[in-house]
């Protein structure tokens, strides 16, 4: 409660926070503007349930995709080009792997090729996006199928993109939170507001008509969705804050004696990065087929890359795409972790600064025991995302709480949910901290 008075006492903070709602109501205000020369169709959100990588997108946009208006993409382009270089940063490519290590000024090259890179990315998306939802009767577009047209429309669509970007920087600079995870978040919260439409259709409907038995039986089952909810919500932030902390000591060099102690921190969940390349690519099949044919549903074999359905091998049906997904998270998530923290590297930032972890050899000795504690973490990382992205999958393939279920239980958005709003709490935080330091000051004067 202190920390509540004291954010509302304090006017950078509610300035941040004003300037943030504002910047968001805007990027919705521009959602509901139509692309022209497209006509959006009354069954444009069947896709969403059809196509795995519609729902990834329309995630990673901020929820802007469903209404397929001039700021469909959002930030999606823009994401996925952040991975990649983050990917070949890694001394996959050695002019990005000197752009991390020039500071402030590689910062910003390597920013603008990301900016680049995210018009290319941009471009290929929206002409997949227009082409499967013209294929597929979800659009219609009016002003002709030639090449013009299809520039004209996409050039809308990265401008929209690249406004949405632009937004996102003001939010990061001026308002609270990061500009990019700030509208995820957003998308992600409309996405649990649909909570509402399961209560109106288990209980509030039944009440209307009369059904008592359904009623009280519809009563029981929000309330048994609401607890797994609200378990999967603690489980999550349990695990958001949980890491392991090697200590370090680092040697003054004028005084061996004199050491300083620090922490090498190696969280459980590395985010959703992993999940994020799984879907990416279960859902490769599904775009290119649609893409290229207008009746892509009559190939039985795409059922194989969906964790929606079932597979009959030899008489007996197996959900093999949900499998396949689960595997694919399993996998990504050493192959992430390895990628992101690399134990080479932090062995030999160790020697140079004269930085070692007690009771292990620096070098080679080190490497090696980083990168075991490193796979011990991502073993239970690997396991916690599986469990979280294949729970709502399991509990929709099963019916357990009704077909329903996938209106609002989805894993990757409650991940991103909670790691936000805990960014958010650090950055509040520390504006309360720094305004309160001059304070500080006079007091000891």
């Amino acid at each position: 409660m202190n920390k509540f008075i004291k954010i509302l006492k304090n006017k950078n903070i509610i300035h941040r926070i004003i300037f943030t709602i504002l910047v968001v109501l805007v990027i919705q205000i521009c959602s509901i503007i139509p692309i022209p020369g497209v006509k959006n169709h009354s069954n444009l959100s069947e896709v969403f349930n059809s196509i795995n990588m519609f729902n990834l997108m329309n995630l990673l946009a901020g929820g802007l995709l469903k209404n397929f208006s001039i700021v469909a993409l959002g930030i999606s382009p823009y994401i996925t080009s952040q991975i990649i270089i983050q990917l070949l940063g890694q001394d996959v490519l050695h002019t990005l792997t000197e752009l991390n290590e020039q500071g402030e000024g590689g910062r910003i090259k390597k920013e603008r090729v990301t900016r680049f890179l995210t018009l290319l990315l941009g471009s290929f998306q929206a002409y997949g996006i227009v082409k499967t939802l013209d294929n597929r009767g979800y659009i219609t577009i009016y002003i002709g199928k030639t090449f013009w047209s299809y520039l004209f429309i996409i050039t809308f669509i990265l401008a929209g993109s690249m406004i949405v970007i632009w937004l996102a920087d003001q939010i990061t600079e001026k308002g609270i939170g990061n500009g990019i995870s700030v509208i995820v978040l957003v998308g992600c919260v409309k996405e649990l507001f649909q909570i509402k439409e399961i209560f109106i259709k288990w209980v509030w409907l039944n009440r209307l008509n009369g059904l008592e038995k359904f009623f009280f039986k519809g009563i029981l089952k929000f309330l048994a969705y609401f607890i797994i909810l609200f378990f999967i919500f603690i489980f999550i932030i349990f695990i958001e804050l949980s890491e392991r902390r090697i200590p370090v000591y680092t040697s003054n060099l004028n005084n061996d004696d004199n050491k300083k102690i620090s922490f090498l921190p190696i969280k459980i969940n590395s985010g959703v990065t992993p999940i994020i390349f799984s879907n990416s690519i279960m859902s490769v099949p599904f775009v290119f087929t649609y893409l290229l044919s207008e009746n892509a549903s009559k190939y039985k074999w795409l059922n194989f890359f969906s964790y929606k359905d079932f597979v009959d091998i030899k008489g007996v049906k197996i959900p093999f795409g949900f499998f396949l997904y689960l595997v694919l998270v399993f996998i990504f998530s050493f192959f992430y972790n390895n990628v992101q923290l690399s134990p080479n590297k932090i062995s030999e930032n160790f020697q140079k600064n004269g930085s070692y972890i007690p009771g292990i050899r620096p070098g080679i000795e080190t490497e090696k025991y980083i990168f075991k504690v490193l796979n011990k973490i991502t073993l239970l990382g690997a396991f916690f995302l599986v469990f979280i992205s294949g729970l709502p999958i399991i509990l929709s393939l099963f019916k357990v709480l009704g077909k329903d279920i996938d209106l609002a239980l989805s894993g990757t958005s409650l991940i991103i949910i909670i790691s936000v709003l805990i960014e958010i709490n650090s950055q509040i935080n520390s504006l309360l901290v720094s305004d309160d330091m001059p304070k500080f000051n006079l007091d000891n004067e």
